[in-house]
């Protein structure tokens, strides 16, 4: 698999992984796990369809070194001209975003810069700045206070929110109910071991197929069968995860 770099102004990377077909993945990176060094890639066998009929999907992958939170001016020029420049090689039909933390609250913001139309956003902060979060705080303290998602959430294509209730649901609350948005919750599970839970059960390609296909009842039923369970924030009481 290559990886070429079609974007490269700081503090923004952006590779392409090419392939064949009209749907593009763009995968945002989270912080990583070196603050020395940029993020690297996130989400490659799942964003490139490997090990499905989808392979090789093209796809996009876009690094952020500065650990912005997508609050960076440089974001939504490095969006549009990577996706400009992929869209010059062959027509992009689908676009599908994905990314976890950080990279959750990426693929929501990048939304409202392309024509989206599907959005994965697993652990995705609904405000970095929320009273009791510390868990970034090396990154967040230099946010400006404006850094969050844009609320409401898109009204282009749907959104998925996956929130793991151990220690995520102060942030899952935060985000507001939407006629365009599933808001699913994981008991037991914290921030760190969603998308390695996901992967485990072997469910990310088949929430990314059916997150292209427009395909809710599909998402919503792979979702479930790896213990997801839809948030109704105006029917559950406080402290009920479901």
């Amino acid at each position: 698999m290559q990886f070429d770099r079609v974007w490269d102004r700081p503090p923004f990377a952006v590779d392409y992984v090419d392939g064949t077909g009209g749907d593009l993945v763009i995968a945002f990176a989270s912080v990583g796990q070196d603050p020395d060094r940029p993020p690297a890639p996130e989400f490659v066998a799942t964003a490139t369809g490997r090990g499905t009929r989808a392979f090789p999907r093209r796809a996009l992958f876009v690094m952020d070194a500065a650990r912005s939170w997508a609050s960076d001016p440089g974001f939504a020029p490095a969006l549009a001209g990577a996706l400009a420049i992929v869209a010059r090689r062959a027509p992009v039909a689908r676009i599908l975003t994905i990314g976890l933390s950080m990279g959750g609250v990426a693929a929501l913001a990048a939304a409202r810069v392309l024509p989206v139309d599907a959005v994965l956003a697993f652990g995705p902060q609904a405000d970095p700045h929320l009273p009791g979060e510390t868990r970034w705080r090396h990154w967040t303290a230099r946010l400006p206070p404006t850094a969050r998602p844009a609320l409401p959430l898109p009204d282009r294509g749907r959104v998925w929110l996956f929130h793991g209730a151990a220690d995520d649901m102060a942030q899952a609350r935060a985000f507001p109910p939407h006629p365009r948005t599933d808001a699913l919750i994981f008991p037991g599970l914290g921030h760190s071991d969603l998308v390695p839970h996901l992967k485990a059960r072997g469910v990310l390609a088949g929430l990314v197929e059916a997150g292209l296909a427009g395909d809710r009842r599909r998402l919503l039923r792979i979702a479930g069968s790896a213990g997801g369970l839809r948030r109704r924030p105006m029917l559950a009481p406080p402290s009920d995860p479901a």
